[in-house]
């Protein structure tokens, strides 16, 4: 196992700066998931990281060693790419006991990292096949397992479900989180998909234009965003932002007006914010509710346009002037709502969240003291 630590990290291609000041401390086995959109630098990182790619400015530390210039060999790192790279005439013994050969290890020894490898797997029972004989979710286990057989300080995987089907994804999520907790090894996990980050990380970095937007624990990403970026990627359905101006500071609050005259409370610390303000009120789908009883007076007028049913719950989606996205709301699985009817959306102030016009996040009064001293902003 081993700690890594990232120092005002850069990487340009020529004159193009594509990942910048980047600064992240990796504890010994943490499971850590870099997320963000397509084209944020997550994978680039990685290959960083990995000695795949050079490293333009800054430190990278491996157990407080300098690795920048570090042959990717020699760095204790395994990676597990997106593509399986399985040998096709190869059986999965040997594709998995092949690295080792190289490495000029003896029989006994590759046949005992094989076999254990495989044990942990679940796959001890198919060494003798060819990868054409076997399911998307197994090939990927054998490249797992070729990894686990190099006994690195790091594993890397690098989207390694986008391949498998949706539900072969939720299967696989499981055997990670079984396979860190087994393994016990410092894993960094490349994806795009926000509910894989929640699930399987103990930290995950939000990763944005090739900047760090925020890192923390999943419950602290949700409930504490530092910014409108976060919010907005952390959660689906998605958080609902709602466009208005700060009419007045009260002692429980930021009170926000929106261009309909309506106004919503928001339970924020104020900071600098004053009357007049340019402001954005964010609101989670479980919280904004039709006629919401226990948010008085406040809230926004819309119009519903369809409710998506998905059994256990409802989605109702509705249309609104302060809204350019519309709004989501999440409903009992059996209510109905006519397409045009007239709602009142709301919530109480201690659901909402506040973002200044840069977007940054005003702190919520309600968020636990703990939360507020992990959601480190970059």
């Amino acid at each position: 196992m081993a700690s890594l630590t990232l120092r005002n990290i850069s990487k340009r291609y020529e004159e193009t700066e594509v990942m910048r000041n980047i600064n992240l401390d990796i504890e010994d086995g943490e499971f850590v998931v870099f997320v963000g959109p397509s084209g944020c630098g997550k994978s680039t990182l990685m290959r960083m990281i990995a000695g795949l790619e050079d490293i333009s400015g800054g430190d990278l530390m491996i157990d407080n060693a300098r690795v920048n210039e570090l042959a990717p060999a020699k760095r204790g790192i395994a990676m597990v790419f997106q593509s399986y790279a399985l040998y096709p005439h190869m059986t999965l013994y040997d594709n998995m006991a092949f690295g080792l050969k190289l490495a000029g290890e003896k029989k006994p020894a590759i046949d005992a990292a094989v076999k254990n490898a495989a044990k942990i797997l679940h796959i001890d029972h198919l060494l003798d096949r060819k990868p054409k004989q076997l399911s998307g979710g197994q090939r990927q286990r054998v490249a797992i397992g070729r990894a686990i057989t190099r006994k690195p300080k790091v594993f890397l995987f690098d989207e390694p479900l986008s391949n498998l089907d949706a539900a072969l994804r939720v299967k696989m999520r499981l055997e990670f989180a079984r396979l860190h907790d087994d393994l016990k090894t410092t894993m960094i996990y490349v994806t795009h998909d926000q509910v894989e980050a929640m699930t399987l990380a103990d930290k995950i970095v939000v990763l944005s234009a090739g900047n760090i937007e925020q890192v923390g624990t999943p419950n602290t990403l949700y409930h504490a965003p530092a910014n409108r970026f976060v919010a907005g990627f952390i959660g689906s359905p998605k958080m609902n932002f709602l466009s208005g101006t700060v009419a007045q500071i009260q002692n429980d609050g930021v009170l926000v007006k929106y261009a309909t005259g309506e106004t919503q409370l928001v339970g924020v610390l104020p900071g600098n914010a004053k009357p007049g303000d340019a402001v954005t009120v964010g609101i989670r789908p479980e919280h904004l509710q039709p006629n919401a009883p226990d948010s008085g007076d406040y809230g926004v007028s819309a119009s519903a346009m369809t409710v998506e049913t998905l059994g256990d719950a409802a989605y109702l989606y509705a249309e609104t002037d302060v809204a350019p996205d519309g709004l989501i709301s999440r409903i009992p699985p059996l209510e109905k709502h006519a397409r045009g009817e007239k709602l009142k959306l709301g919530t109480a102030p201690d659901h909402c969240h506040l973002f200044n016009a840069e977007g940054q996040a005003y702190t919520r009064r309600v968020v636990d003291s703990w939360l507020r001293e992990h959601a480190t902003a970059a």
